[in-house]
């Protein structure tokens, strides 16, 4: 069963927000600052974070600073009373997965909890669905059904952003893809001016990725593209 931590100063929300994700199926715990955040998911360990903004201690930002540095961290669904697309993309840049504005629709939100829970079937012994066959890119094996990507024996963990972002790559070896055309597909945003949240998380994927790393190449001036396999 997916756990889902809700961080919010406004007991309103995160009691709103715990009620819809329980009613889903989901095991949630909350939070009302950003310390205590940090300290449940030491505690609680959850596969999804759906985490404030403005908070008092920490602010979402900064506690999106302080889990990625560590090697597993959940998925997180930021939200914010700011509209301004420049927030949104500062959230992005610092790990965050997904973002929502408030006032946000319930039924979209648990939506986006669902698509980011996802990356939690590569623990489920059974799963449905249409069985797509694994891709593999340079010495990486790319399970799209279940989201899992193994280096040999070795499991990488990625964010879901991570995970889409490589897939995207793997699946048309060889083909450039723009930073803008990036930030389209994969983050679902249509501004130029966030083309560094790209470069941020390929930064990321190629660091988790380590001596696989050169299976996403820089086309200078251009973007990205995954390595074309060798004969």
């Amino acid at each position: 069963m997916t756990k889902v931590l809700v961080v919010d100063d406004e007991a309103s929300i995160s009691g709103a927000v715990s009620y819809a994700l329980r009613r889903e199926g989901y095991t949630v715990e909350t939070a009302a600052d950003g310390e205590e955040a940090l300290g449940r998911v030491d505690s609680f360990r959850p596969e999804v974070m759906v985490l404030d903004v403005m908070m008092p201690k920490l602010s979402g930002y900064e506690v999106c600073r302080r889990l990625e540095v560590r090697p597993q961290r959940p998925a997180i669904l930021l939200l914010t009373v700011k509209n301004d697309i420049v927030d949104k993309v500062l959230g992005l840049e610092l790990g965050a997965d997904d973002y929502m504005t408030k006032p946000f629709d319930m039924r979209e939100l648990v939506a986006r909890v669902k698509a980011l829970s996802r990356r939690g079937l590569r623990t489920s012994p059974e799963i449905t669905g249409e069985e797509r066959e694994p891709v593999r890119l340079g010495g990486l094996t790319i399970n799209l059904l279940n989201r899992t990507v193994h280096a040999g024996d070795a499991w990488i963990d990625l964010t879901p952003k991570e995970f889409d972002l490589l897939a995207l790559l793997a699946e048309h070896p060889g083909r450039v893809y723009s930073r803008e055309a990036l930030l389209e597909q994969v983050w679902d945003m249509d501004f130029a001016g966030g083309t560094r949240t790209v470069d941020m998380h390929v930064q990321r994927l190629r660091k988790k990725l380590g001596q696989w790393s050169d299976v996403i190449q820089t086309v200078y001036g251009i973007g990205y593209k995954g390595a074309e396999q060798q004969p």
